[in-house]
């Protein structure tokens, strides 16, 4: 009787699971994953979902969202409605109870007939700093923050506006639920799925922070050094068109025509790395932003689904490839992976995995899940690495840069400004401090701004970062 009993819940419990929750009579079971003790997902101590009791005889629970704005990006929502997205999505099987690595902690349930429970999800996030890159994006401003530790990996803060609360959606009211989504979903530009928006999923022109991976490209031939000198005319005429490409006006590129490396990433002239890409060819600068990982998986310990930015274009003719050597024309990259470019030059040219979960804890709060720093691939060499920091220390220290400087810290930078054709530009900084012994990588782009309001948003938000971090 034994035997027959424990087969019967086996059954249920593990073959049978999910044919009775597929079949469209159990309605009992939607409404249960729908209103069970989902798991929390927490920051610092601190739930940002869990679920609390409702007093409810019908629904005895319901998820919400303490702190939703700031970390909506993050753990998207869990709705009857419309589904869930980010972590709620990703990490749902451990959130709901139902992923194998809980299975005697479900038999253990149902022995005692408890209610089922799920496992709580920390993340690495620092609750400091997401509040603090949250705030430095102007409400109304379409804009991305990404802060990692560039030696293992880790997110430190990832956030985005225009955001939105969860709450509104994830609510029991399927009404209100479904007119509140239809209210958001007219936000423009508003981050509701990670998967095609955010810091994970937004593809931008990376503008002048590609020059990066065109350095490295050049250093990597063997063709050029750090005594290099690079042609840097005002334009840059093309054999057969009127088109010329323009050398940057914005800093000091006019004083003189040609240029060391050092100075070409200070000032973040043109005209040398349209000229050093046209010499190396496409593939050359293709090959490079692939060990950059554009267009390559982020790997699974990211939990979050993502779109890729794209690998270096095809079928350029000379102008289009070097518009594209200055990040414009059809180059594209998410914040996230500009931010692991950056890393990897940070970590001696080794690109690490990005990570957002810290442990996974059973209900009992048992560890069933750790994480572990992975290397993810090789970007360059360490001497490429550190040469590439060295300019970009002096990006900051001597060039257009400055205003992400920190007193008594040497910090590598780097500036990018993406022309949108409507006399607006989507404007970056991506950097990391110290140089010397990186602690944090902070990238940022704000969208659809001016060149002077771009100028305020980037390198001076940058240095608040840097500062919280060292701070500590």
């Amino acid at each position: 009787m034994f035997a027959l009993i424990f087969g019967a819940i086996s059954y249920v419990q593990v073959i049978g699971a999910d044919e009775l929750k597929a079949n469209p009579w159990n309605q009992r079971a939607v409404l249960q994953t729908f209103c069970s003790d989902r798991g929390a997902i927490v920051v610092g101590g601190f739930p940002v979902a869990e679920s609390v009791k409702t007093g409810s005889e019908t629904c005895a629970f319901q998820r919400t969202y303490p702190q939703p704005e700031p970390y909506a990006g993050i753990t998207g929502y869990f709705a009857q409605n419309f589904g869930a997205t980010g972590l709620e999505q990703s990490m749902g099987g451990v959130l709901a109870g139902n992923s194998d690595q809980l299975f005697l902690e479900r038999l253990g349930q149902l022995f005692l007939g408890s209610q089922p429970k799920g496992a709580s999800v920390e993340l690495t996030i620092d609750p400091e700093l997401q509040q603090l890159a949250y705030s430095l994006i102007p409400d109304g401003q379409r804009g991305h923050i990404v802060v990692t530790d560039p030696k293992t990996g880790a997110i430190l803060a990832m956030v985005s506006k225009p955001s939105y609360n969860p709450n509104l959606v994830a609510m029991h009211d399927l009404e209100a639920a479904a007119a509140n989504m239809s209210e958001l979903v007219k936000v423009p530009g508003i981050n509701l799925n990670p998967n095609v928006s955010g810091p994970t999923g937004e593809q931008l022109a990376p503008g002048s922070v590609f020059k990066l991976v065109v350095t490295a490209a050049a250093l990597a031939s063997g063709k050029y050094n750090e005594d290099s000198e690079l042609p840097n005319p005002a334009e840059m005429p093309f054999e057969g068109i009127q088109y010329r490409l323009p050398n940057y006006a914005g800093g000091n590129c006019y004083t003189r025509d040609t240029a060391s490396f050092a100075f070409a990433l200070q000032q973040s002239c043109n005209t040398p790395f349209a000229s050093i890409a046209l010499d190396l060819g496409r593939d050359a600068i293709a090959e490079q932003a692939k060990k950059f990982g554009f267009g390559q998986e982020v790997g699974d310990q990211l939990k979050l689904d993502h779109a890729l930015g794209n690998t270096f274009p095809d079928n350029l003719d000379a102008p289009g490839l070097a518009q594209s050597a200055i990040g414009q024309k059809d180059v594209r990259a998410t914040p996230l992976q500009v931010a692991m470019m950056t890393a990897a030059i940070a970590n001696d040219g080794v690109q690490m995995q990005p990570n957002l979960i810290k442990t996974v804890r059973s209900p009992d709060l048992r560890v069933i899940d750790e994480p572990q720093p992975e290397q993810l691939r090789t970007s360059t060499t360490p001497k490429i690495a550190n040469q590439i920091t060295e300019w970009m220390v002096s990006a900051v220290s001597e060039g257009i840069a400055n205003r992400a400087a920190v007193p008594s810290v040497q910090v590598a930078g780097k500036t990018g400004t993406a022309e949108l054709g409507n006399g607006t530009n989507n404007s970056w900084f991506t950097g990391f401090a110290p140089a010397n012994n990186p602690q944090v990588a902070v990238t940022i782009v704000m969208e659809g701004v001016d060149i002077t309001t771009g100028a305020q948003l980037t390198s001076p938000n940058a240095k608040r970062i840097f500062e919280a971090v060292l701070n500590k």
